[in-house]
């Protein structure tokens, strides 16, 4: 959890304790629901189509055409890294949605829109976008789209370290999915499951919840999930110390999110490479693909994710002794830091360089 909630891209901020008591009150009174079929995810190619229904007044369709492509264009902002621009996005399209009474797409708005607001840190905003949104799936009756918010509510707790409420909730979202036989839902609850268990140290019981996770996964089609459930289990493998398994899961992580240009998944199956051989002693592979981690990056034109690269070279070529190689890769991530304006990660690059130069 790196299990961007699905929430899948996921970097979340801290939870209070009143939040938490106002959740966990919440989230009792949701799970006696009738089921309407809908994604669970809202792709930004797809959402259009999941929302539109036919209007009578010309100026309401083009209210909803308005708010389809906001919220549209808030979900490519948010893949982005663009959370503030989501929120602006996401409120407008709210207002309109509104305007026309549509709960069922207000319900998507709020569940993006909380997503912004966590990886801004923004608490008490987050907190109150997901409970319109699960009320939402309440009043619209709406089984699939509460397996997706009380997932979103239970990696919420998670990254929090709340992990009984955060195992508790899943737990209600997967109850769910398997009463009403929802196999998308019940890989993605499987799979966070998994990672709550992860998170306490139980890497055994969260490998077989992973692997029940793929099997459902799998069914749907789902190469994204796949590819992020298969990085969870590389994780597990790792912490666990099977190195053999560790990378065999994060190669195939690596080889499904490339075909599917899911860059996020690639570039965490790399990292994971990346550790697993450098633990082992395999520092010629570990550099080959920290080649194929900084081409992607400036494919994409991430400062960041380049940052992130010449940092892991720097760490490789220290743990092998060069420190003059290690030094001159430290340099160039915090000349991009400085880029970039984050004012803490150079502090944190100039540690460890100054560490390092301590120690030679």
């Amino acid at each position: 959890m790196k299990q961007r909630l699905v929430f899948p891209r996921q970097k979340l901020g801290l939870v209070c304790v009143g939040a938490i008591s106002r959740f966990q009150v919440l989230l009792h009174s949701f799970l006696v629901f009738t089921f309407l079929l809908s994604p669970i995810v809202a792709g930004a190619v797809d959402i259009t189509q999941q929302l539109h229904r036919p209007l009578n007044s010309s100026v309401g369709q083009q209210s909803r055409d308005e708010a389809d492509s906001l919220l549209s264009i808030g979900e490519q902002q948010y893949a982005s890294g663009y959370a503030g621009k989501t929120i602006v996005s996401c409120l407008r399209a709210l207002e309109l949605y509104h305007s026309i009474g549509d709960l069922k797409a207000q319900g998507l708005a709020y569940n993006l829109l909380a997503k912004a607001y966590v990886q801004l840190g923004s608490l008490k905003e987050a907190e109150d976008a997901l409970r319109r949104g699960l009320a939402i799936a309440r009043d619209t009756k709406n089984f699939q789209a509460q397996i997706f918010v009380l997932n979103n509510i239970g990696t919420f707790f998670l990254q929090q370290g709340e992990f009984s409420t955060a195992g508790k909730t899943v737990e209600d979202a997967l109850a769910i999915a398997h009463n009403v036989k929802n196999i998308e839902g019940q890989g993605l609850s499987l799979s966070n499951l998994g990672l709550v268990n992860a998170r306490l140290g139980e890497y055994n019981k969260a490998i077989k919840l992973y692997e029940k996770a793929l099997i459902f996964r799998r069914q749907t089609g789902d190469a994204i999930g796949e590819a992020n459930t298969l990085n969870n289990l590389g994780d597990a493998y790792l912490a666990s110390g099977n190195y053999q398994d560790t990378i065999g899961t994060y190669g195939a992580a690596m080889q499904i999110a490339k075909t599917n240009r899911d860059r996020t998944n690639e570039l965490r199956a790399i990292d994971g490479l990346v550790t697993a051989h450098t633990a082992v002693g395999r520092y010629e592979r570990a550099s080959d693909l920290l080649e194929q981690r900084l081409t992607l990056a400036k494919e994409l034109q991430n400062l960041r994710e380049e940052l992130k690269s010449f940092e892991s070279y720097a760490q490789l070529y220290k743990q092998q002794g060069n420190y003059l190689t290690a030094r001159n890769f430290y340099e160039r991530a915090i000349i991009l830091a400085r880029t970039l304006k984050d004012s803490k990660q150079e502090v944190q690059l100039l540690d460890q360089l100054t560490k390092m130069l301590q120690r030679k």
